[in-house]
């Protein structure tokens, strides 16, 4: 007796449903996704050979520039509330007044390097002016105007009245710089009692083997 043939049809996938979770993962990692911070120094971080991320948010972060005759320091505090306080706490403390233009400004400034004195004429520069400014650094003399001391004392004050959170704290740092300077950034965070913080280095590549 011959073997009954089954009419074979054709398999129709409705891929509607995958489409539209494919552009919801799309548009949530576009909306999410955090812009490139342009970084005013090139310094050449020194490698490591384990690897801890810095987190994304309640960190400050002080970075000190390959410039081997004069070091340039800058300064970075993640939360755009965190930095607006920090810049009145500065400006009450140096008497120097911020408009509200520019406290906005300063809000979405991610790191500067500038002192006091020429804040507001680098504030009331337009962006791409600021971006080819060469920023001069923040003081750090420990003896007669130690600037950086008072941004991260103003910080980690706004941060713990703004979120009753301990800001923490990380220096970056040129591969190729001198002791002395990123000792003195050391000796100010330990003059604040901050005996932890992150150094931000590369993870070093694994020696081949044969």
């Amino acid at each position: 007796m011959p073997r009954v043939k089954v009419t074979r049809k054709s398999t129709a996938i409705d891929m509607t449903a995958m489409c539209d979770v494919a552009f919801l993962l799309l548009t949530f990692f576009i909306l999410t996704a955090k812009p490139k911070v342009d970084d005013p120094t090139k310094a050449e971080v020194p490698p490591s050979s384990k690897e801890q991320p810095v987190p994304d948010d309640n960190v400050a972060m002080v970075t000190i520039g390959s410039d081997a005759a004069k070091p340039k320091v800058f300064y970075s505090v993640s939360g755009s509330d965190i930095r607006t306080e920090t810049l009145k706490a500065m400006g009450e403390k140096y008497n120097v007044p911020f408009t509200p233009d520019e406290l906005e400004r300063f809000a979405v400034t991610e790191v500067f390097g500038v002192p006091m004195s020429q804040l507001k004429s680098y504030l009331d520069m337009d962006p791409e002016q600021r971006k080819s400014y060469p920023q001069p650094g923040i003081p750090i003399d420990t003896t007669s105007n130690n600037e950086l001391s008072n941004w991260i004392l103003t910080s980690r004050k706004a941060d713990k009245a703004l979120h009753d959170k301990d800001l923490q704290l990380a220096i970056k740092g040129d591969r190729k710089e001198y002791y002395p300077v990123i000792k003195t950034v050391i000796g100010i965070l330990q003059g604040q009692k901050i005996n932890k913080f992150s150094l931000i280095t590369v993870l070093a590549k694994a020696p081949r083997t044969r």
